[in-house]
């Protein structure tokens, strides 16, 4: 097991460079702590938040032709899921898997070290014969590790709409890594959130529960916990946008007074002015012409759109050219 708690001296830092910058921002990696997992987990379950909801419905309809391309293969395979989470979507795809005897390794890669321990745990109960071998890193450095290469296939999955959390230049940059950490005639599965009317997109980020808000405020939380300092939560409020043109989700907390945050831990002090924001997010929807752009910058090409009935969400299947 390669779970850690995360590092200190990371974490200090980015907030350092994050509130420094102009205009400030804050990772939204360090959203996920143990309190930040089950607050994504409420969020999953939100009747505004359809995407969980469209991909499962993807998933349960249309998992037998998604993985119709690596099980032809008839060899032993690496199942490579960055950003796992608690799994509960993949297991679609390992009950499946196992109940054709098919013969491959789980490697579930995250950032949270809680997430990982909790999701081996559930796996041991429901796939005890399953081989897994979770790693605790990033998307980027665990494609630059590969600790999963060993000359067998691999089947890469990055579900969930992971990829549009990252701006369309980090995005590309991921893909590049993809492309790297890939061979000829690897497959990869990406999730994406598909461009839609923008109501129902704004609304899956401002739900009327106020859940999504206590996620963003919990990233003050841990800076006051983990890093000493005083920010009052009270005295930001949380704002989500849609540009309906770049597909960007943008989420903000915005000060709503002008204050001066101390964090004892940097031994810094940071000013805000009235209505200044810090950037915490990003939720970057596609169009179908996107995800074929992205996948050839890979040296990809795409093999099928599985889509929901309201073509709200797709998961696609690249294959590696």
């Amino acid at each position: 097991m390669n779970a850690k708690n995360t590092d200190f001296g990371t974490f200090a830092q980015d907030v350092m460079l994050g509130l420094n910058s102009t205009p400030k921002t804050l990772p939204s990696k360090y959203f996920y702590d143990a309190k930040g997992d089950k607050l994504f987990q409420q969020i999953m379950a939100l009747p505004e938040y359809y995407l969980t909801r469209k991909e499962y419905e993807v998933l349960e309809g249309q998992h037998k032709q998604i993985l119709t391309e690596i099980i032809a293969l008839d060899k032993p395979f690496n199942l490579v899921e960055l950003g796992a989470g608690d799994g509960m979507k993949t297991k679609i795809l390992l009950r499946y898997l196992t109940e054709m005897n098919v013969e491959f390794t789980y490697y579930p890669v995250d950032f949270s070290g809680s997430v990982l321990e909790e999701l081996e745990e559930s796996l041991a109960t429901e796939f005890p014969a399953l081989n897994v071998n979770p790693i605790q890193d990033t998307y980027r450095d665990s494609l630059k590790k590969q600790v999963w290469e060993n000359g067998k296939p691999n089947l890469i999955l990055f579900l969930g709409a992971n990829l549009g959390n990252f701006g369309m230049d980090e995005a590309k940059n991921i893909i590049d890594h993809l492309r790297v950490g890939t061979k000829k005639g690897d497959l990869v599965l990406l999730g994406f959130d598909l461009k839609k009317n923008p109501q129902i997109i704004l609304n899956a980020y401002h739900d009327k529960q106020g859940v999504t808000r206590e996620f963003n405020m919990n990233l003050l939380d841990r800076i006051n916990s983990e890093l000493d300092a005083d920010f009052d939560r009270d005295s930001f409020t949380h704002w989500p946008t849609y540009d309906p043109v770049s597909g960007e989700c943008r989420s903000y907390l915005v000060s709503q007074k002008s204050q001066v945050v101390t964090i004892g831990a940097l031994n810094q002090s940071f000013e805000f002015e009235a209505f200044e924001s810090i950037f915490t997010e990003i939720s970057k929807k596609y169009s179908l012409s996107e995800i074929s752009h992205l996948a050839s910058l890979g040296g990809f090409e795409v093999k099928e759109n599985f889509m929901d009935s309201e073509g709200y969400f797709a998961d696609v299947l690249w294959v590696k050219k």
